[in-house]
């Protein structure tokens, strides 16, 4: 029996009349943008970009109060649980209490803390929380606590975690894995890029807890290979993000088949308008958590901007770049990033790209070899802004102002993450100082801004940039690209119909957004993934 709308909260205050959401979010977890269509705002190093942001602000490299557009956190009319203060006092299975013991990890993230009583006794909760605040395990740990004990009929699976984005399905699954084994529930991850008969055959041999984006799912369930009417527990993770990508129609349906009665758990960086949609339809009297007053808050990062000359830009990049230590620097477009890195490789810089043209093997092993030392500059598109976390990584370069103040907040996110420090820069040229101000009022972000130049020691104080080595190097492919199939090879299978979003494609297609069908072994899960 399909679940039918909800609408059971009363508003806490009126809601921001700014506006919901900006309008140049990416697509599709791949890169922000394709291609050098022209925009105001000033031109970008690497490509053109977009003008952006709202109202100037001031200067001390730490946040403030809320930002814009958002709505006001909905009021529960039954009283939530209190916090706890250990795993210990939850009413878990000691299967997790052991998992958690054994990676050291007693005492709760906040959000842990807040949200988990709740979720365990079944309650709908509305959590807002920045990246790397550990809402996987706040969300995660609920969902296979009270799948538990239950086995999922063949195409019928029990719980279902609906994410934006291939990478962030990944991260999910690797991070609950250890603990659905240790329950011995099955988990299958559900996305686009990859074979989509493999992923049907894993839905049919039963599987407990479903990790997915909304449009695999969709054609899945198109092809009758998955039913939504037996879960009992859905979670809506970065559900901000899924509404900017247009996602929301297919949130909608898929929620409208899961049972009657089923617990919903919703989780979000920023609750814009469009997540509150979503909220009043879906959630039923919720237990409301916000880890920070502000999407994005966190006292352990800093915010520098650094007003740079176009004709110096270059040899700022390389210099940063050059630091000894892993920097992740957003560009907007796959071909920016592309020229960016042969230019680096040159100076002698260990540079890779990650962005939509690449592959899904192909980004995953980039993102290992950064992982390892092997790339020490990762040259990313927004296909990397969520759903990437890096132990250790603790500098951020925007080579450009971002789109708007929530890519912001989420490429920053990679850093700074379970209560490590982090820096964010953001590299300003003249014609973008005005946009770049009011992007970080709109953020409730005051930075430090300083004017350098490469080579100077400011530049090198904030960032570590070092002179380049100009010795050119080579990084290894990530990964051999295997032939496609010849048509006959396909004959006697069932076709695969092309969804809405675009995402059923072939294992060899360039549209880089899914991930391996051949799962590597699960790295060690972070209590703040």
């Amino acid at each position: 029996m399909n679940r039918s709308s909800r609408s059971s909260y009363q508003s806490a205050g009126s809601r921001s009349a700014a506006g919901s959401r900006a309008g140049g979010s990416s697509r599709s977890g791949g890169s922000s943008r394709s291609g050098g269509s022209s925009f105001s705002g000033g031109n970008s190093f690497y490509g053109d970009r977009p003008a952006g942001g709202r109202r100037p602000s001031g200067r001390s490299g730490r946040q403030g109060s809320s930002p814009q557009g958002e709505f006001a956190m909905p009021v529960s009319t039954t009283p939530a649980l209190p916090a706890v203060e250990s795993f210990d006092e939850l009413d878990m299975p000691k299967a997790l209490l052991a998992v958690l013991a054994r990676q050291g990890v007693t005492t709760p993230f906040p959000i842990q803390a807040a949200t988990l009583p709740n979720s365990l006794a079944g309650r709908d909760v509305l959590g807002r929380g920045r990246t790397g605040s550990g809402k996987t395990i706040a969300f995660g740990l609920a969902v296979l606590a009270r799948t538990a004990g239950h086995k999922a009929e063949p195409r019928r699976p029990l719980a279902l975690v609906l994410v934006p984005t291939r990478e962030l399905a990944q991260q999910v699954t690797d991070a609950l894995t250890p603990y659905a084994h240790a329950l011995r529930l099955r988990m299958a991850t559900v996305v686009g890029g990859v074979s989509i008969g493999r992923q049907a055959h894993a839905l049919n041999r039963g599987a407990e807890v479903v990790v997915a984006t909304p449009g695999r799912l969709k054609d899945l369930i198109q092809r009758g290979d998955c039913q939504l009417d037996g879960v009992g527990i859905t979670v809506l993770d970065e559900a901000d993000q899924m509404a900017d990508m247009g996602f929301l129609p297919q949130v909608t349906e898929l929620l409208g088949q899961v049972a009657e009665g089923c617990q919903t758990m919703l989780f979000s960086a920023t609750l814009d308008r469009n997540v509150d949609r979503l909220v009043r339809r879906f959630l039923n009297d919720p237990v409301t958590h916000s880890v920070d007053p502000s999407a994005g808050a966190v006292s352990t990062m800093e915010h520098h901007v650094l007003h740079v000359q176009n004709f110096d830009k270059a040899a700022t990049i390389a210099h940063i770049a050059s630091r000894d230590g892993g920097v992740i620097m957003f560009i907007d477009t796959k071909h920016g990033a592309d020229r960016l890195v042969e230019d680096l490789l040159a100076n002698g810089v260990k540079a890779a790209a990650l962005h939509g043209g690449k592959s899904q093997p192909q980004r995953t092993r980039t993102l290992e070899q950064f992982r390892t030392g092997q790339v020490t500059a990762l040259i990313a598109t927004n296909v990397a802004a969520r759903g990437i976390h890096v132990d250790g990584l603790d500098l951020v370069v925007n080579l450009d102002p971002p789109n708007d103040h929530k890519d912001y907040l989420h490429r920053g996110g990679r850093t700074a993450r379970a209560g490590e420090s982090g820096t964010v820069v953001t590299l300003v040229l003249p014609n973008q100082r005005r946009e770049m101000a009011r992007m970080m009022a709109t953020a409730a972000i005051t930075p430090v801004t300083t004017r350098v130049s490469a080579g100077d020691e400011d530049l090198a104080r904030i960032t570590g940039a070092r002179v380049p080595t100009g010795i050119p190097t080579v990084i290894a492919d990530p990964v051999v690209e295997r032939p496609r199939r010849s048509p006959s090879a396909n004959r006697g299978r069932r076709s695969r119909p092309v969804s809405a979003s675009g995402e059923t494609r072939s294992a060899s297609s360039r549209d880089g957004q899914g991930f391996p069908g051949r799962r590597r072994a699960p790295r060690r899960a972070s209590v703040a993934a």
